[in-house]
């Protein structure tokens, strides 16, 4: 039986070209409601929100030093079994450029400016989502985070599609939209969606990187045919489909089954203990209530943050898996009863 439709997940309001069902006013209203935040004291907030160029070099040259050296031992070791560790490393490293790649688009990391764009460029490539059209995806998620008509990254519109959420544990179907959305803009057409986020002196820049992208890969797949090997696309784009387990792993524990329409992050919104090398391969988004009501304190900052205003949110997971338990009943309950939704307890003396 086919699943009842729930809403319209199409993107409404404002629109580069047009106006539709919603007028401009509320449009407007819509942009300035206000959302829940957790009381915190001001000059702590200013502390939280410094960036430090060491800290992310730091990161950022570790993740690189450990990606390098399983990229070369692939190389090193290619035709034989020990090839498959490596490049399962080197494949779950490089995958972890979307997460990187997510809080750089921020510009938090650095605080100077050119590395953080340097480094947002080379990981936005890595993970095939065009940072200039996804930094105005991304600004326009967080100011309507699971607001059905607004958010363009809802990942699991109910009733969700379970095979493509599968699927995409090796980046199946997200893969194939993102080449398919840069085969558009590389031959000067804007999504539909995109005409509703980004702006008009933005557009020649998208179209423009996405050509850069679809180069470097077709270069790639000719130096494929020229080498008589498949090499060259185990190290450039291949990576973010056989590595990206982990990467589907997190970013769908993030909101999927949780309240929409609601404007309080502590209800759409997950926060998870993960062990450390998770929250490395992660970036701390694990602590994703914390990252959508502050997101301009540093990843490198959340685990501080979460502490500082815990009791005033719903308790955390204590494992990917612990989330996991309650997603995967979630969605296929999602599947005849599209209306239902995981609710979140709130603090007895939480606002």
């Amino acid at each position: 039986m086919k699943p009842t439709q729930w809403k319209d997940y199409s993107l409404k309001g404002k629109a580069q070209a047009d106006t539709t069902s919603l007028t401009e006013d509320k449009f407007e209203d819509e942009v300035e409601a206000e959302w829940f935040s957790a009381q915190l004291d001001r000059k702590i907030f200013k502390q939280l929100i410094k960036r430090d160029d060491v800290i992310a070099l730091r990161s950022f040259a570790l993740w690189l030093t450990l990606l390098i050296a399983a990229g070369a031992l692939g190389v090193a070791t290619w035709g034989t079994w020990w090839a498959v560790p490596a490049f399962f490393v080197y494949g779950v490293l490089y995958s972890a450029a979307d997460h990187r790649h997510h809080e750089l688009s921020h510009g938090t990391p650095f605080k100077n400016r050119q590395l953080n764009d340097i480094f947002y460029h080379l990981c936005a490539f890595m993970t095939l989502r065009e940072g200039f059209y996804y930094r105005w995806s991304h600004t326009r998620h967080h100011t309507h985070t699971l607001v059905v008509g607004k958010d363009p990254e809802i990942g699991a519109p109910r009733p969700p599609k379970r095979l493509a959420i599968y699927s995409d544990f090796f980046f199946i179907a997200d893969g194939w939209r993102l080449l398919k959305m840069l085969v558009r803009h590389a031959s000067g057409q804007l999504t539909e969606a995109g005409k509703h986020f980004v702006p008009e002196s933005e557009v020649p820049k998208v179209f423009w990187a996405a050509r850069v992208y679809l180069l470097i890969l077709v270069s790639t797949v000719a130096l494929c045919f020229i080498t008589h090997s498949l090499l060259p696309l185990m190290l450039v784009g291949l990576p973010r489909f056989y590595g990206g387990f982990f990467s589907q792993l997190f970013n769908m524990s993030q909101h999927t089954c949780l309240a929409e329409d609601v404007h309080d992050h502590r209800l759409n919104t997950r926060t998870i203990l993960m062990n450390p090398v998770f929250n490395f391969l992660y970036s701390n988004m694990n602590y994703h209530i914390e990252h959508h009501m502050f997101p301009m304190v540093p990843y490198y900052r959340l685990p501080e943050l979460h502490e500082l205003i815990k009791g005033q949110c719903p308790p955390p997971y204590p494992t990917i898996w612990a989330a996991w338990q309650e997603i995967i009943p979630g969605m296929n309950r999602q599947q005849s009863d599209p209306s239902w939704f995981i609710q979140r307890p709130l603090p007895a003396a939480a606002p």
